[in-house]
């Protein structure tokens, strides 16, 4: 147990930082999950939506130093990439049988 004040003081500081980090985490994997549900269930435009406000809270996230800005990107870049690659595979089922 602490015993001078700075420290004291050091402790209730650390314990309110990891609650706030806690609770931006909890958020940041509560819109993952959500993302996830979408491309998993196939509906692209709701995805892309999805994408924007993962990418928003990943991007606070980071600047706020809960998360490595390298690590924000990328998650970000993953993302966009699965969600791109969802895209081309519905554009090519599509146009399945047009080339020759």
């Amino acid at each position: 147990m602490a015993h001078s004040l700075s420290a004291k003081k050091r402790i209730r500081q650390t314990e309110k930082r990891r609650a706030r980090n806690r609770a931006r985490k909890e958020l940041l994997k509560t819109e993952l999950k959500s993302f996830n549900t979408l491309i998993a269930a196939g509906s692209v435009a709701k995805a892309e939506e999805q994408l924007n406000k993962v990418v928003q809270r990943l991007d606070k996230v980071a600047s706020k130093n809960t998360i490595h800005k390298n690590t924000a990107a990328r998650k970000r870049s993953r993302l966009t990439k699965r969600l791109n690659a969802i895209k081309a595979k519905k554009a090519g089922a599509g146009t399945s049988g047009a080339k020759a």
